[in-house]
């Protein structure tokens, strides 16, 4: 079992930058996958990013490529999601998920994550 929680979400202006964090604490993390989602109200969860297990393997939504970066420090448990030039419309609850998933590869369906934090909150003024 692993527990994550997210932090990094805030308030900022468009065009700024923020890094997310996906902190892992219980079973070694360097055997999950990881993704980002995020849902903004009203609408349904979408993939944002996301990164095998050893970090090798990455994948982006359309809307965040060449925005985004996905990536992770095992020796820290720890994933991170930098976004650069944030639009209004990125303002979303985003999420991290895990995935023991037996081999290197990413995940882009919500479903077929095991386990999920909370969330963390970025929002994007005009």
């Amino acid at each position: 079992q692993v527990h994550l929680v997210e932090s990094g979400g805030a308030l900022v202006q468009a065009g700024d930058s923020l890094r997310l964090s996906c902190a892992a604490s219980g079973r070694s993390f360097d055997v999950y996958a990881v993704g980002w989602f995020r849902q903004a109200p009203g609408k349904e969860r979408e993939f944002v990013a996301g990164i095998s297990w050893t970090g090798g393997i990455t994948e982006y939504a359309h809307s965040v490529k060449g925005r985004f970066t996905i990536s992770r420090d095992n020796a820290k448990n720890t994933v991170f999601l930098q976004m650069t030039t944030l639009k209004p419309e990125d303002t979303a609850l985003y999420s991290c998920a895990a995935s023991d998933v037996g081999d290197d590869y990413v995940l882009t369906e919500w479903s077929h994550y095991d386990h999920w934090g909370q969330g963390t909150q970025v929002t994007v003024s005009s």
